[in-house]
């Protein structure tokens, strides 16, 4: 137990936060062989799923002696590893998928708002605890706000409270809700619907995504017309479009 373990599974990369003592705290060497294991898959892998060790948590966040005693300088190096992780789950060529049980907390939570989707069972548990630390939530807590609305959002950073995952149902923070003993079926069940889609498609489409946060309007649609004619210099692209035609795929 200790670094995050990365195994594929067929098409499906599984990373797992792998220090269920300390509920699958991070530590500052995790977040490279994280950033790693999801920039650059096999072509083989069509989805990435994040998961926790046991089933206490799927993190709780930076491990609590990470920023004791660090100077500004040290602080800025570990937040921007943070971050830097956070960035790649979020651009992954692939789809990835954040599989939350028990505790997800801090950078951990912010991990699961860096994935495309997130499957839980009904008593995980979201919060972004650090203003109770006298420090701010940063990185992608800043995603928090498209997901629950800036109401919700500066109350879930401002009071560092708890929150039930039913709680956050309303505003569709998890795609997939499942029982304890059906959380793996139903993540895999979400990762076979983008498994066999293209790379490209993939890559384009989240790229596209980072636009929209990212752009206003009218530049969003420029560069969604680009990305959209530059797909059909890709043989992929073609090659799907010909099993389309030919009825392989059913709308």
């Amino acid at each position: 137990m200790g670094s995050p373990v990365v195994r594929d599974e067929g098409a499906v990369r599984w990373i797992t936060l792998d220090r269920p003592e300390t509920l699958n705290a991070l530590v500052v060497d995790d977040l490279a062989v994280i950033a790693d294991a999801v920039r650059e898959p096999p072509q083989t892998i069509g989805a990435i799923v994040i998961t926790g060790s046991g089933d206490r948590a799927f993190s709780s966040g930076m491990h609590k002696s990470a920023f004791v005693g660090a100077s500004p300088a040290a602080a800025r190096v570990i937040i921007s590893g943070v971050a830097d992780c956070l960035a790649a789950v979020r651009t992954s060529p692939v789809v990835t998928i954040a599989m939350v049980q028990g505790y997800c907390l801090g950078a951990g939570f912010e991990m699961a708002l860096s994935c495309d989707f997130r499957v839980a069972v009904r008593d995980a548990t979201f919060g972004l605890p650090e203003v109770r630390l006298g420090i701010p939530s940063v990185a992608d807590a800043a995603l928090l706000r498209d997901h629950v609305g800036l109401s919700k959002a500066k109350e879930v950073i401002l009071t560092g409270e708890l929150y039930p995952a039913t709680d956050l149902e309303v505003f569709g923070l998890v795609n997939r809700f499942a029982a304890a003993d059906e959380l793996r079926g139903e993540t895999l069940r979400l990762a076979d619907k983008v498994t066999s889609l293209t790379r490209e498609v993939v890559a384009a489409q989240k790229g596209l995504f980072e636009t929209w946060m990212n752009s206003g309007l009218e530049q969003s649609v420029a560069t969604s017309i680009d990305v959209f004619a530059d797909l059909f210099e890709s043989s992929a692209t073609l090659d799907a479009l010909n099993r389309y035609n030919e009825g392989e795929r059913t709308p």
